[in-house]
């Protein structure tokens, strides 16, 4: 059985002994949480890092808001470009849809800002309150000096670091240098600094207070991740042939004497599941598929000379039928995947296509409504138009215009035009033709707009021409 069907089937969902409790993290190291770790590093590196990085005289990545251009690196996107904003968020989409059928929510429990963040403000709290322990100690604790102190640090922190990430998370839509100094002088404008501290409360909140309950109540991607996983699909799995009957035993002994599994029940891996699950319950729509109870278990099956495993990313199919990694690598490659990974690379392929081939220069021509057609001083037919070139490449350019459609038309003043990178500029054109060079009424004429210095920078715009 495979499909929706099957994902049911692994996937256990059980009402929480408390929901209101809460969830009070172990610390445990192994490989999964050297993994985790580098993740928050690098994205967090990439978040505070790019919006200082200088790129021709302005910042490498800004969404303009006020100018409605979006600055990254060379390339510059305007509103009309929006198709590239649709077109993002559809690869993203297919991506998720794509990793969630081969390895679950690998993304959940490592690049997830909620993960992230949660991680970090953990290990602000661990360090300020101590470990696992001690914090539940404390808290349980009446008020006292020590207790207000100690709180009262880890709070000043969260808020500091909150402020700073809304701070970054604002200059990525106002240059930042400029919203640093604004802030340094206590004269931001009040858009900038209610968006500073709406979206340091949000981080404060999320990660201080909500925590697993985002991943548990408010996160969509929980309740329908299920449509996308199938018996094949990598998940946190518990080995329950090989652990069960679990029960504690003295190290060295034998559990099949016992009658025991590997299990010895000693609940780590539910203290540090920062969700609260117990993973031998099966998989839950809580996991976030962070591996911390593959590391617990891993290092009390080193500490009992078992073999390791007993938790560990697998799938359904793995588990039951006792299969090899090299049978899970095969059955990744199923039809759903195929086609994900099909549709994903044509779509990204052609995305990168057209943003290469783009053509950095825009052009919009409106006829002068005013007058349709007046009589110019050498005896000809004008008409005016206003031109709006948009050069939407980082350098500066210089076009010269040309006008084709009737014979013997012409531009009253063919100067050609310079406009810096990522500007408007706008003039008024007279076209002048001769009398009886057309039919009365509108004709059909071409508006050409070419780079002086490369012929390939051109756009070509159909308007209509006023013959009285």
């Amino acid at each position: 059985m495979s499909g929706p069907a099957a994902a049911r089937k692994v996937i256990e969902i059980k009402p929480w002994a408390d929901p209101e409790a809460k969830v009070y993290p172990r610390s445990i190291s192994g490989i999964y949480a050297r993994w985790r770790w580098i993740f928050v590093w690098l994205t967090q590196i990439v978040f505070y890092g790019l919006c200082w990085l200088p790129w021709r005289d302005r910042q490498a990545i800004l969404f303009d808001i006020d100018a409605r251009k979006f600055y990254f690196f060379d390339l510059v996107l305007w509103p009309q470009d929006t198709i590239y904003l649709v077109l993002l968020m559809i690869i993203g989409a297919l991506a998720l849809f794509l990793f969630t059928a081969v390895a679950g929510r690998l993304w959940c429990g490592y690049a997830c800002p909620q993960t992230v963040y949660t991680e970090i403000f953990l290990w602000f709290e661990k360090v300020i309150e101590g470990e696992r322990p001690q914090r539940i100690k404390l808290d349980a604790a009446p008020w006292s000096p020590r207790k207000l102190a100690i709180k009262s640090a880890k709070h000043a922190t969260w808020i500091v670091f909150s402020l700073w990430t809304g701070f970054t998370f604002v200059g990525y839509f106002t240059p930042i240098r400029e919203l640093a100094h604004d802030l340094l002088t206590l004269s931001p404008g009040a858009w900038s600094a209610f968006w500073v501290l709406f979206y340091g409360f949000a981080t404060y909140g999320n990660a201080g207070f909500l925590r697993e309950q985002m991943c548990r109540q408010i996160c969509p991607y929980a309740r329908f991740q299920f449509v996308m996983l199938d018996p094949d699909t990598l998940i946190i799995a518990y080995d329950d042939k090989r652990g069960d009957p679990r029960g504690a035993r003295a190290r060295g002994v034998d559990p099949r004497q016992e009658k025991l599994g590997d299990c010895i029940d000693c609940s780590i891996c539910v203290q540090v599941c920062p969700t609260g699950i117990d993973i031998r319950n099966g998989l839950q729509n809580e996991c976030i598929g962070c591996a911390a109870c593959i590391d617990a278990c891993d290092q009390v099956m080193d500490k009992m000379d078992y073999p390791r495993g007993l938790i560990r990313y697998s799938t359904e199919n793995a588990v039951s039928r006792r299969l090899t990694p090299m049978d899970i690598v095969r059955r990744a490659f199923r039809p759903r995947v195929i086609v994900y990974a099909a549709i994903l690379l044509a779509l990204s392929a052609a995305t990168a296509w057209s943003l290469s081939t783009r053509i950095p220069l825009k052009v919009n021509v409106l006829k002068d409504r005013g007058a349709l057609s007046r009589d110019a001083d050498d005896g000809s037919i004008e008409n005016i138009y206003r031109l709006q070139i948009m050069n939407t490449g980082d350098k500066t350019r210089t076009f010269r215009i040309r006008v084709a459609g009737i014979d013997g038309i012409r531009l009253h003043d063919d100067t050609p035009i310079t406009v810096a990178g990522g500007g408007i500029g706008s003039l008024a054109a007279g076209v002048r033709a001769d009398p009886g060079a057309a039919k009365s009424g509108a004709t059909p004429i071409s508006f050409s707009v070419e780079d002086v210095a490369d012929a390939a920078v051109a756009v070509t715009e159909q308007s209509k021409f006023w013959m009285p």
